[in-house]
Protein backbone atom coordinates (compact mmCIF):
# COMPACT_ATOMS: atom_id res chain seq x y z
CA UNK A 1 0.00 0.00 0.00
CA UNK A 2 2.84 2.34 0.79
CA UNK A 3 4.36 1.66 -2.60
CA UNK A 4 1.06 2.42 -4.35
CA UNK A 5 0.79 5.70 -2.46
CA UNK A 6 4.32 6.62 -3.46
CA UNK A 7 3.62 5.97 -7.14
CA UNK A 8 0.38 7.92 -6.99
CA UNK A 9 2.17 10.85 -5.36
CA UNK A 10 4.85 10.88 -8.03
CA UNK A 11 2.22 10.71 -10.79
CA UNK A 12 0.31 13.60 -9.23
CA UNK A 13 3.46 15.74 -9.01
CA UNK A 14 4.35 14.97 -12.62
CA UNK A 15 0.88 15.87 -13.88
CA UNK A 16 0.87 19.05 -11.77
CA UNK A 17 4.25 20.13 -13.14
CA UNK A 18 3.11 19.52 -16.71
CA UNK A 19 -0.05 21.53 -16.06
CA UNK A 20 1.92 24.44 -14.66
CA UNK A 21 4.50 24.25 -17.44
CA UNK A 22 1.84 24.33 -20.13
CA UNK A 23 0.10 27.40 -18.77
CA UNK A 24 0.15 30.15 -21.37
CA UNK A 25 2.56 33.02 -20.65
CA UNK A 26 1.11 36.44 -21.31
CA UNK A 27 3.49 38.91 -22.92
CA UNK A 28 2.67 42.37 -24.17
CA UNK A 29 4.54 44.36 -26.82
CA UNK A 30 2.81 47.51 -25.80
CA UNK A 31 1.12 49.96 -28.11
CA UNK A 32 2.62 49.56 -31.61
CA UNK A 33 1.82 53.13 -32.62
CA UNK A 34 3.14 54.09 -36.03
CA UNK A 35 5.05 57.40 -36.00
CA UNK A 36 2.95 60.31 -37.21
CA UNK A 37 3.37 63.99 -38.11
CA UNK A 38 6.82 63.38 -39.62
CA UNK A 39 8.28 66.78 -40.48
CA UNK A 40 11.56 67.56 -42.28
CA UNK A 41 13.06 71.02 -41.77
CA UNK A 42 16.08 72.23 -43.77
CA UNK A 43 18.36 75.23 -43.35
CA UNK A 44 20.89 75.93 -46.09
CA UNK A 45 24.01 77.33 -44.43
CA UNK A 46 24.75 80.89 -45.52
CA UNK A 47 21.42 81.36 -47.24
CA UNK A 48 20.31 84.99 -47.56
CA UNK A 49 18.82 87.36 -50.11
CA UNK A 50 22.08 87.59 -52.03
CA UNK A 51 22.84 83.87 -51.75
CA UNK A 52 19.49 82.05 -51.98
CA UNK A 53 21.20 78.67 -52.34
CA UNK A 54 23.76 79.08 -49.59
CA UNK A 55 27.32 80.24 -49.17
CA UNK A 56 28.84 77.63 -51.49
CA UNK A 57 29.88 75.26 -48.71
CA UNK A 58 27.12 72.81 -49.69
CA UNK A 59 26.14 72.42 -46.02
CA UNK A 60 22.52 71.90 -45.00
CA UNK A 61 21.22 71.57 -41.45
CA UNK A 62 18.45 68.96 -41.35
CA UNK A 63 16.03 68.50 -38.46
CA UNK A 64 13.34 65.82 -38.39
CA UNK A 65 10.57 65.42 -35.84
CA UNK A 66 7.68 62.98 -35.45
CA UNK A 67 5.25 61.78 -32.85
CA UNK A 68 5.99 58.35 -31.34
CA UNK A 69 9.33 58.00 -33.16
CA UNK A 70 12.20 56.15 -31.50
CA UNK A 71 14.81 56.73 -34.21
CA UNK A 72 15.24 58.02 -37.74
CA UNK A 73 17.16 57.12 -40.89
CA UNK A 74 17.90 59.49 -43.71
CA UNK A 75 18.96 59.13 -47.34
CA UNK A 76 19.86 61.58 -50.10
CA UNK A 77 19.69 61.63 -53.86
CA UNK A 78 20.47 64.21 -56.51
CA UNK A 79 17.11 64.81 -58.20
CA UNK A 80 18.79 65.69 -61.49
CA UNK A 81 19.96 62.06 -61.71
CA UNK A 82 16.50 60.56 -61.29
CA UNK A 83 14.45 59.11 -64.11
CA UNK A 84 11.16 61.03 -64.13
CA UNK A 85 9.21 57.77 -64.45
CA UNK A 86 10.59 56.31 -61.22
CA UNK A 87 9.19 57.20 -57.82
CA UNK A 88 11.91 57.22 -55.17
CA UNK A 89 9.74 58.65 -52.40
CA UNK A 90 9.29 55.39 -50.48
CA UNK A 91 12.67 53.89 -51.41
CA UNK A 92 15.67 55.83 -50.07
CA UNK A 93 18.49 55.45 -52.59
CA UNK A 94 21.28 55.41 -50.02
CA UNK A 95 20.68 55.24 -46.28
CA UNK A 96 23.70 56.99 -44.81
CA UNK A 97 22.86 57.97 -41.28
CA UNK A 98 20.96 56.68 -38.30
CA UNK A 99 19.61 59.62 -36.34
CA UNK A 100 18.65 58.93 -32.74
CA UNK A 101 18.18 62.67 -32.17
CA UNK A 102 16.70 63.68 -35.53
CA UNK A 103 19.32 66.38 -36.22
CA UNK A 104 22.26 66.28 -38.62
CA UNK A 105 24.33 68.51 -40.90
CA UNK A 106 24.85 67.17 -44.41
CA UNK A 107 27.54 68.48 -46.76
CA UNK A 108 26.60 68.08 -50.42
CA UNK A 109 29.80 68.06 -52.45
CA UNK A 110 28.67 67.79 -56.09
CA UNK A 111 29.89 71.04 -57.63
CA UNK A 112 27.38 73.59 -58.86
CA UNK A 113 23.70 74.11 -58.12
CA UNK A 114 21.76 70.90 -57.49
CA UNK A 115 18.40 69.87 -56.08
CA UNK A 116 18.54 66.99 -53.61
CA UNK A 117 15.74 64.77 -52.39
CA UNK A 118 15.92 63.96 -48.70
CA UNK A 119 14.13 60.77 -47.62
CA UNK A 120 13.51 60.19 -43.92
CA UNK A 121 12.19 57.02 -42.28
CA UNK A 122 10.86 57.36 -38.73
CA UNK A 123 10.79 54.12 -36.73
CA UNK A 124 8.39 53.40 -33.85
CA UNK A 125 7.78 50.45 -31.56
CA UNK A 126 7.98 46.96 -33.04
CA UNK A 127 9.59 48.21 -36.25
CA UNK A 128 6.62 50.30 -37.39
CA UNK A 129 7.71 53.12 -39.67
CA UNK A 130 6.64 56.23 -41.55
CA UNK A 131 8.44 57.78 -44.54
CA UNK A 132 8.54 61.37 -45.75
CA UNK A 133 10.56 63.32 -48.32
CA UNK A 134 11.65 66.90 -48.88
CA UNK A 135 13.75 68.66 -51.50
CA UNK A 136 16.43 71.28 -51.02
CA UNK A 137 18.38 73.30 -53.58
CA UNK A 138 21.97 74.07 -52.63
CA UNK A 139 25.13 75.21 -54.36
CA UNK A 140 28.60 73.80 -53.75
CA UNK A 141 31.61 75.81 -54.85
CA UNK A 142 35.11 74.57 -54.21
CA UNK A 143 38.61 75.63 -55.23
CA UNK A 144 41.43 73.34 -54.10
CA UNK A 145 44.65 74.66 -52.65
CA UNK A 146 46.87 75.46 -55.66
CA UNK A 147 49.66 73.33 -54.20
CA UNK A 148 47.44 70.23 -54.43
CA UNK A 149 46.91 70.81 -58.15
CA UNK A 150 50.63 71.39 -58.68
CA UNK A 151 51.72 68.29 -56.76
CA UNK A 152 49.12 66.07 -58.45
CA UNK A 153 49.48 67.25 -62.06
CA UNK A 154 52.77 69.14 -62.16
CA UNK A 155 50.50 71.87 -63.62
CA UNK A 156 50.52 69.85 -66.84
CA UNK A 157 50.61 66.05 -66.59
CA UNK A 158 51.98 63.60 -64.03
CA UNK A 159 51.76 59.81 -63.64
CA UNK A 160 51.54 58.01 -60.30
CA UNK A 161 51.74 54.35 -59.17
CA UNK A 162 51.31 52.40 -55.94
CA UNK A 163 54.57 52.34 -53.97
CA UNK A 164 55.33 48.68 -53.21
CA UNK A 165 58.65 49.58 -51.54
CA UNK A 166 57.12 50.89 -48.31
CA UNK A 167 55.02 49.17 -45.62
CA UNK A 168 51.41 50.25 -45.45
CA UNK A 169 51.20 51.09 -49.16
CA UNK A 170 47.84 49.33 -48.97
CA UNK A 171 45.70 49.12 -45.85
CA UNK A 172 42.20 48.50 -44.52
CA UNK A 173 40.26 50.06 -41.66
CA UNK A 174 36.72 51.03 -40.74
CA UNK A 175 35.02 53.68 -42.87
CA UNK A 176 33.44 55.23 -39.78
CA UNK A 177 35.27 55.97 -36.55
CA UNK A 178 38.88 55.78 -37.72
CA UNK A 179 41.24 57.57 -40.10
CA UNK A 180 43.98 54.96 -40.45
CA UNK A 181 44.26 51.29 -41.57
CA UNK A 182 43.86 49.81 -38.10
CA UNK A 183 42.65 46.42 -39.41
CA UNK A 184 45.47 45.51 -41.78
CA UNK A 185 48.49 47.04 -43.53
CA UNK A 186 50.49 45.56 -46.40
CA UNK A 187 54.13 44.64 -46.04
CA UNK A 188 56.75 45.65 -48.59
CA UNK A 189 56.06 43.87 -51.92
CA UNK A 190 53.01 42.22 -50.31
CA UNK A 191 51.10 41.68 -53.58
CA UNK A 192 53.96 40.96 -56.00
CA UNK A 193 53.44 37.18 -56.04
CA UNK A 194 49.66 37.17 -56.45
CA UNK A 195 48.74 40.49 -58.02
CA UNK A 196 51.66 42.33 -59.57
CA UNK A 197 49.22 44.36 -61.69
CA UNK A 198 48.65 46.37 -58.52
CA UNK A 199 52.13 47.80 -58.96
CA UNK A 200 52.43 48.09 -62.75
CA UNK A 201 49.26 50.12 -63.27
CA UNK A 202 49.76 53.88 -63.65
CA UNK A 203 47.41 56.79 -63.13
CA UNK A 204 48.13 59.97 -65.07
CA UNK A 205 46.54 63.22 -63.89
CA UNK A 206 46.39 66.05 -66.43
CA UNK A 207 45.49 69.71 -66.04
CA UNK A 208 43.77 71.06 -69.15
CA UNK A 209 44.62 74.73 -68.91
CA UNK A 210 42.50 75.82 -71.87
CA UNK A 211 39.28 74.65 -70.20
CA UNK A 212 40.41 74.79 -66.55
CA UNK A 213 39.50 71.11 -66.22
CA UNK A 214 41.22 67.84 -65.32
CA UNK A 215 41.48 64.31 -66.70
CA UNK A 216 42.81 61.00 -65.41
CA UNK A 217 44.10 58.08 -67.46
CA UNK A 218 44.15 54.64 -65.84
CA UNK A 219 46.64 52.38 -67.66
CA UNK A 220 46.65 48.69 -66.72
CA UNK A 221 49.14 46.67 -68.79
CA UNK A 222 48.73 43.61 -66.55
CA UNK A 223 45.07 44.05 -65.63
CA UNK A 224 43.16 45.87 -62.91
CA UNK A 225 43.53 45.00 -59.24
CA UNK A 226 40.31 44.53 -57.30
CA UNK A 227 39.16 42.45 -54.38
CA UNK A 228 35.65 41.47 -55.40
CA UNK A 229 34.56 41.59 -59.01
CA UNK A 230 30.87 42.03 -58.24
CA UNK A 231 31.56 45.25 -56.36
CA UNK A 232 34.21 46.80 -58.58
CA UNK A 233 33.27 50.18 -59.98
CA UNK A 234 34.88 49.57 -63.38
CA UNK A 235 33.41 47.66 -66.33
CA UNK A 236 34.47 44.24 -67.55
CA UNK A 237 35.27 42.76 -64.15
CA UNK A 238 33.65 39.31 -63.59
CA UNK A 239 30.52 39.18 -61.49
CA UNK A 240 32.33 37.31 -58.74
CA UNK A 241 35.92 36.60 -57.85
CA UNK A 242 38.63 36.72 -55.23
CA UNK A 243 41.24 39.41 -54.88
CA UNK A 244 43.36 39.45 -57.99
CA UNK A 245 44.17 40.92 -61.40
CA UNK A 246 41.39 41.11 -63.99
CA UNK A 247 41.60 41.93 -67.66
CA UNK A 248 40.76 45.59 -68.18
CA UNK A 249 41.64 47.91 -71.02
CA UNK A 250 42.07 51.11 -69.02
CA UNK A 251 40.38 54.39 -69.76
CA UNK A 252 40.40 58.18 -69.57
CA UNK A 253 37.78 60.34 -67.87
CA UNK A 254 37.40 63.76 -66.34
CA UNK A 255 37.81 64.32 -62.63
CA UNK A 256 37.18 67.21 -60.29
CA UNK A 257 38.28 68.36 -56.87
CA UNK A 258 35.57 68.44 -54.22
CA UNK A 259 35.48 69.00 -50.46
CA UNK A 260 35.91 65.61 -48.82
CA UNK A 261 32.76 63.86 -47.70
CA UNK A 262 34.16 60.88 -45.81
CA UNK A 263 33.14 62.09 -42.39
CA UNK A 264 36.68 62.56 -41.12
CA UNK A 265 36.76 65.52 -38.75
CA UNK A 266 38.57 68.69 -39.72
CA UNK A 267 41.19 68.18 -36.99
CA UNK A 268 42.31 64.85 -38.51
CA UNK A 269 45.40 65.03 -40.75
CA UNK A 270 43.87 65.41 -44.20
CA UNK A 271 43.74 68.00 -46.94
CA UNK A 272 39.92 67.82 -46.66
CA UNK A 273 40.02 67.59 -50.46
CA UNK A 274 38.94 64.66 -52.62
CA UNK A 275 39.47 63.55 -56.20
CA UNK A 276 36.07 62.68 -57.70
CA UNK A 277 36.28 60.55 -60.85
CA UNK A 278 33.64 60.85 -63.55
CA UNK A 279 32.14 57.92 -65.43
CA UNK A 280 33.00 54.29 -64.77
CA UNK A 281 36.15 53.61 -66.75
CA UNK A 282 38.84 54.92 -64.42
CA UNK A 283 40.08 54.16 -60.91
CA UNK A 284 43.10 54.80 -58.72
CA UNK A 285 45.04 51.83 -57.35
CA UNK A 286 42.16 49.33 -57.52
CA UNK A 287 38.52 49.11 -58.50
CA UNK A 288 36.85 50.67 -55.47
CA UNK A 289 33.19 50.84 -54.50
CA UNK A 290 33.11 54.62 -54.71
CA UNK A 291 34.71 57.19 -57.02
CA UNK A 292 35.75 59.66 -54.32
CA UNK A 293 39.37 59.38 -53.18
CA UNK A 294 40.20 61.63 -50.24
CA UNK A 295 43.69 63.11 -50.34
CA UNK A 296 45.04 62.58 -46.83
CA UNK A 297 48.54 63.81 -47.70
CA UNK A 298 50.10 65.03 -50.94
CA UNK A 299 53.63 66.20 -51.61
CA UNK A 300 55.78 66.39 -54.70
CA UNK A 301 56.87 62.75 -54.39
CA UNK A 302 54.19 61.20 -52.18
CA UNK A 303 50.41 60.85 -52.11
CA UNK A 304 48.25 59.10 -49.50
CA UNK A 305 44.62 58.35 -50.43
CA UNK A 306 41.55 57.03 -48.62
CA UNK A 307 38.52 55.53 -50.40
CA UNK A 308 35.53 53.38 -49.50
CA UNK A 309 36.57 49.77 -50.14
CA UNK A 310 34.87 47.01 -52.07
CA UNK A 311 32.61 46.33 -49.09
CA UNK A 312 30.45 48.98 -47.48
CA UNK A 313 31.96 49.82 -44.10
CA UNK A 314 35.58 49.42 -45.18
CA UNK A 315 38.06 52.20 -45.87
CA UNK A 316 41.07 51.36 -48.01
CA UNK A 317 44.32 53.34 -47.95
CA UNK A 318 46.83 53.73 -50.77
CA UNK A 319 50.33 55.20 -50.89
CA UNK A 320 51.48 56.34 -54.32
CA UNK A 321 54.66 57.84 -55.80
CA UNK A 322 55.44 59.39 -59.20
CA UNK A 323 55.68 56.69 -61.85
CA UNK A 324 58.72 58.18 -63.57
Amino acid sequence: MKNNFKYLSLSFLLIASLFVGCQEDNYSLGDLTTPSNLVIETEVVGQNAENPNGDGSGKVNIKVTANDALSFKIGYHDVTDLNADIDFVSVPTTIENSLPTGTIQKKFTTLGLHTYRITVVAYGRGGSSTTATAEVQVVSNFTPDPSIVTYLTNDASKAWRVDKSVPGHFGVGPWIGASSPIWWSAAINEKVACCNCFYTATFTFTKVASSNSFTIQSATPDGAFTKTGSLASIPGIPGAGDEGCYGYGGGTTAFSFIPSNSGISADTPSTQTSILLSGATTFIGYGALQKEYEIMVIEENYMYLRVQGTETGNAWYLKLVPAN
